[in-house]
């Protein structure tokens, strides 16, 4: 998967988040992004996750040569971040098994495996609305890394997580990102230490016209 961006700047009212932002993104490479809260790192996240419209320039998706339409992207992505709201009515195994009938997990993994994979096996039948909030963004990130797609978006993925449950995040990373697209929104190095390329945003919110680097 590539996604390219040229151009692109998203206004919200009269204040410019990012602007000239001339990037691509390549699989099966591994990016950072950093930068001051406010700088534009969430809404990158979402630009790049087709749920957000460039106010100005292109933003283009493709997979194996073929454009992708951005209407047409999220079944090739996964996603997840502390604001992203889970179901809390369901309970664990009904949340996993429902989002399985959306997004087929990789080969080898079904729902007990996971229930086990996350340690939450006493927690099955258990409501996620009485979760904690570290399990719940266990589950944020086992539902997007463990998710069989080519692109995956993390935004702060260690929040609330303590030094256990990041190293069960690198484990996760090492087990299932490879050959992926992915890209990590983070202040936070040990969210991203596994990255090989980083992007600061403070070069693009209200920057001249010019050509990232990549």
């Amino acid at each position: 998967m590539k996604i390219e961006l040229t151009g692109v700047g998203k206004r919200y009212r009269l204040e410019w988040v990012l602007r000239h932002v001339s990037l691509e993104f390549n699989q099966p490479e591994q990016y950072a992004v950093i930068g001051p809260n406010g700088s534009g790192k969430s809404t990158l996240l979402r630009l790049l996750s087709g749920h957000l419209r460039p106010s100005t320039g292109k933003l283009r998706f493709s997979k194996d040569g073929g454009a992708l339409d951005s209407a047409l992207i999220y079944p090739h992505l996964s996603y997840a971040a502390p604001y992203i709201e889970l179901i809390e009515e369901f309970t664990l195994q009904e949340a996993l098994s429902f989002h399985q009938r959306f997004k087929p997990f990789y080969e080898g993994l079904d729902v007990p495996k996971l229930i086990q994979l996350l340690g939450m096996q006493r927690a099955a039948h258990k409501p996620i609305r009485h979760f904690s909030s570290g399990m719940k963004q266990r589950l944020r990130l086992a539902l997007a890394i463990c998710s069989k797609t080519p692109l995956l978006l993390l935004d702060e993925p260690g929040t609330n997580l303590d030094a256990q449950g990041i190293e069960w995040y690198h484990q996760l990373i090492r087990d299932f990102g490879a050959g992926r697209l992915i890209v990590v929104a983070s202040n936070v190095e040990a969210d991203y230490a596994f990255c090989q390329k980083i992007l600061d945003t403070r070069e693009w919110k209200n920057s001249p016209p010019k050509k990232a680097d990549h």
